[in-house]
């Protein structure tokens, strides 16, 4: 049997994602990803909230990040494996969907291990445009896993970062990282310690991906004026900074529920003042105040963000081949006979 189109979903694979990400640039889909997370984030209040769900094991995480604007529901699978890397896998994969509210008809799948790299890196430079130093140049990299490049051309796509300054604790990931950056436009400085790497930065990103209490940062490593980008400390009992630095900083967050289990901020008391970025956007919440303020991105990652890189998605493929059409729903000619489209096939 032939599927009727109502069967169809587009459906974007691994390789057409690759090929979309080519065919638009690397810079230029980054940033049209984060005028898309602008746009919703603005509309803030339109959409349905909840934490993610997670499953966690010994071994790692598994989640649902699920919203809705009334008009289109979208959700994403991810999971965190850290220890997936010592077996040469990835620690992050995940894939996504849309849906349409109203007959609840799936419109989009697709992968999303590439989609939120990219998307984590929109989000990231997004807020470095509201919270940074307008001066900034330099930014440090700590940790140079499969992030750090789609963060760096980012913060140089939106932020005008030039000098990017690597550290890893595994030095072949700063090598890779160092490698993979050539021929971009920045100028990469690879450091044996995360304090040669945070020497004149303006901005500071850490993403680490071991699943612990860690200090990433000691409070004498951060200066006045710095931006700092945490994106690492993304789930209960995993952190990267040390305590007394959040003290000192003005926190920004995506949605404080979800933060406060899984970000930074879950080592202070549940009262401890954060500012939601969405406020930011809107101008109902001040950003970055002054040359000497600490301004603090608790990035955990949030469903608003899959949902607009989905929405980016459907549009970006229309009119083009970068998707195939998956025979994804049963479509049968009475839509109370599904035995009977069963029997037919045979």
């Amino acid at each position: 049997m032939q599927p009727s189109d109502k069967a169809l979903v587009p459906f974007v694979s691994v390789d057409n994602m690759m090929r979309l990400v080519h065919h638009v640039g690397v810079e230029r889909m980054i940033t049209q990803i984060a005028d898309q997370i602008e746009s919703d984030f603005k509309r803030w209040e339109s959409f349905d909230k909840t934490p993610r769900i997670p499953a966690h094991s010994p071994h790692g995480v598994i989640e649902l990040m699920p919203t809705s604007d009334g008009e289109a529901y979208g959700f994403k699978y991810v999971n965190g494996h850290p220890k997936n890397t010592s077996e040469g896998l990835q620690t992050v994969t995940a894939f996504g969907l849309l849906a349409d509210v109203y007959t609840g008809y799936p419109t989009l799948l697709t992968e999303m291990t590439m989609l939120t790299a990219l998307r984590t890196a929109a989000t990231s430079a997004l807020v470095g445009s509201y919270l940074a130093p307008k001066s900034s140049t330099v930014m440090a990299m700590i940790g140079n896993g499969a992030q750090s490049e789609f963060q760096c051309l980012a913060f140089k796509a939106m932020c005008g970062i030039t000098t990017v300054r690597l550290y890893d604790t595994d030095s072949n990931a700063t090598k890779k990282c160092a490698a993979n950056l050539q021929g971009t436009g920045l100028t990469v400085v690879s450091c044996s310690t995360p304090e040669e790497a945070i020497e004149g930065a303006h901005i500071i990103s850490t993403c680490t991906a071991d699943k612990k209490y860690a200090t990433i940062l000691t409070d004498n490593m951060v200066g006045p004026g710095v931006h700092i980008n945490a994106i690492g400390g993304d789930c209960p009992g995993k952190t990267e900074l040390h305590k007394d630095i959040l003290l000192r900083s003005d926190i920004f967050v995506e949605y404080p529920e979800q933060t406060r289990i899984e970000g930074e901020i879950q080592a202070l008391d549940d009262d401890h003042p954060v500012t939601e970025m969405w406020k930011v956007m809107t101008g109902q919440a001040e950003g970055r105040r002054d040359d000497r303020q600490i301004t603090l991105f608790d990035s955990v990652g949030f469903a608003i963000e899959d949902f607009s890189a989905l929405r980016y998605i459907k549009s970006a493929i229309e009119g083009t081949d970068f998707y195939e059409p998956l025979d994804m729903l049963a479509d049968p000619d009475d839509p109370r006979d599904l035995y009977g489209m069963l029997m037919r096939a045979s």
